[in-house]
Parts: C-alpha cells; structure tokens; sequence
C-alpha cells in the first residue's frame, strides 16, 4: 500500500523507535541545504506490531490527517494518561455495585421464598378438629341395660319368647316343634326341692317356658327363663345350681302337654340340663329322649339341642332383641353357661 502525501504539512511523522539509527528530532546538527531529492518520497512504512508514538501536540492537519481506525496490525496509544487512584477508585466503585446487586438479589429470593411457604401453608387443610366444649359426645347405640329389673321393668310375655308353633333357629334348618307354653308369676312350678327355694330366696318373680320337640323328633325339651331381681342375684342362682343338682336336693320340672304325645318323658326320664345367666335372667334347658331312654353325657344331638336353646334362641334372640329395642345405658358381660343332669325322680338325682 502507498500513501501520498499532498504538501510536507500533511505528512506523519514517526518517532523513531528505540534503538533504530534514526536520529531523535530535534537533536544533532539541522539537514544541509538544498532542494529535497523527492518531490513525493515514499514514507516508511511500520513494521506489524510496530508501536507508534504520535508528538505531544501534533499539528491540527496532522491530527485531522489521522484516520478514525488504525490499520490492520498497528496499536495506537492513547494520549490521555491514566491516573492510578482514578483506575483505583472506579474498581472500588464497581465493587461495591457489584456487591450491593448481589444483596438486593439475595433479598430478593427470601422473600420469593418465605411467599411461597405462607401460600403453602395457607393452602394446606386444617385436620385438627375444632374444640366444641359444649359439643355432647357421641354415645354408642342405644341399648337396653338388662343388669336389673329397674332398668328392664317390662315382664317377659310368652309370645315374646315364642311367637308360633314351629321355632326355626336359621334359614335352612328343621324348625323345632312348640309344643305347650306357659308363663308365671311363681317361679317354683319350674322347680322343686332346695332349686325352687333358691329362685324364689333370690328374688324371682317370673318364669315363661315352653316344651319343644326336635327337628329329628327324638328329643323332647323344656326351655325358657327365670326373671330375677338383678345381675348379682342370677350368677348366685347360676353358682349355686350345680350343687343342689349333684346332691339331689332339687331339679327342674318339665312341662307336659296333658295329651297322650310322649310328653310324659319330661318328668319321668333321666334328664340332661343346662343354664346360663345374662343380665338379671337365668336361661335353663330341660332334655330328654322322647323315648324315655337314659342319656349319656356326651350325647352330641343333646348338646346341639341345649346349645340351640340356651345360647342360640334366648340369649342372642330373644336377650338380644329385649336389649336392642330399648332405652338401655351400656351391654352386659359375656354370659356364663353350666349343665347337669338329673333323672325324673324327685328322689333320684344322679350326677354327670
């Protein structure tokens, strides 16, 4: 490339660089006189990466001559000097805008942050329960307390035990016979000897019975329920029963029908029998072969039919219906059970 210059007041003049031949301006003895060998002598052009020293004051055509971007591989310095406390005090300044930036910003998350745990909870469902002092506590089913004749004043009906001439326990079973009922306010035509004196000693003022037959017809039974005084009474009549048995001072009755049916076998056949007590009632069961045979204790058709009497019929039926059905306070305890046996001589009592 090659520059031309118009007039010597348009020329750039370069400082020599350091330890290059040329003389400094200014120094040593001025050029001879003479007319120049050029008119348009070639300017020298820099070497790449060549650093330029421009005159302290340049003439004003030499700095309007001077282009506004330097060319490919020259660096010009600048003229203006940089004060060190200047350049000090600006990185000072941008550090402590820097600074201040990274505060706001971490301000800034904790409050994104503490919003974000406020909506949370506020968006988060109450599970504890309001307290209501004057809220009534729910109370469990109403049920009847059998625990004593105050709180079950209603007396025993023999339709309420048994309502109709067959007695069927579940659905698809042989439904029992009934064959007599009765109900009565004097206990001892249940009973007889020290048994009838127990009960009415203890305060029983009611019995309802019935005599049943057997779906298979070879058993005949006297079934029902004694009503006394209260829980306390009934478990010392249940206590006490054994006892009188095993020492032959008392039985229960069966009841005949009167007719010509085998019923007869209730009173005079050796007998099984069974009791249990719930609430202020004592449960008893009477059984015999309708033929009049003697029964074995372990007689597995007389157990069943004890256990469909007792437990199945009285207690969770009819107990459990008379307890359901009224304005009772709290359920009796498990009932209790016993058995014994008793032959149908008054005089006669054998043991199991």
């Amino acid at each position: 490339m090659v520059y031309r210059y118009e007039s010597d007041e348009d020329a750039f003049e370069e400082y020599p660089e350091p330890g290059s031949d040329l003389p400094a301006l200014g120094a040593g003895p001025p050029p001879a006189a003479g007319p120049s060998p050029s008119r348009f002598p070639a300017p020298s052009l820099p070497r790449p990466n060549q650093l330029m020293l421009p005159s302290t004051q340049p003439p004003p055509a030499a700095r309007a001559a001077t282009p506004a971007s330097p060319p490919l591989g020259q660096v010009y310095t600048s003229a203006q000097p940089v004060d060190p406390s200047t350049r000090r005090s600006g990185g000072r300044l941008w550090q402590a805008v820097v600074g201040g930036a990274a505060v706001l910003v971490l301000l800034a998350l904790c409050g994104l942050g503490a919003a974000a745990l406020l909506a949370d909870r506020n968006q988060e469902p109450q599970t504890t329960p309001t307290l209501q002092p004057n809220a009534a506590a729910p109370t469990p089913a109403q049920r009847q307390d059998l625990d004593s004749r105050d709180t079950d004043q209603a007396p025993l009906t023999a339709k309420e035990l048994f309502p109709g001439k067959e007695l069927k326990l579940a659905d698809g079973q042989t439904a029992y016979q009934v064959l007599k009922t009765q109900s009565s306010g004097s206990c001892a035509v249940a009973a007889t000897g020290e048994v009838a004196d127990l009960l009415v000693r203890l305060g029983c003022n009611q019995v309802v019975r019935a005599t049943l037959r057997s779906p298979s017809g070879d058993h005949l039974v006297t079934t029902g329920l004694f009503n006394l005084t209260d829980k306390v009474s009934a478990e010392r009549t249940r206590d006490r029963l054994r006892q009188l048995l095993d020492e032959r001072q008392g039985r229960f009755r069966g009841l005949t029908t009167g007719d010509d049916d085998g019923t007869d076998a209730l009173t005079s056949a050796p007998a099984r029998v069974g009791w249990q007590v719930r609430g202020h009632y004592l449960a008893y069961a009477l059984v015999v072969r309708a033929d009049g045979a003697a029964v074995k204790s372990g007689d597995a058709k007389i157990r069943e039919v004890l256990f469909d009497m007792i437990e199945v019929h009285l207690s969770r039926g009819v107990l459990q219906r008379r307890a359901d059905t009224a304005m009772a306070v709290q359920p009796t305890p498990a009932p209790t059970e016993g058995s014994g046996s008793q032959s149908g001589d008054d005089d006669e009592l054998p043991g199991d």
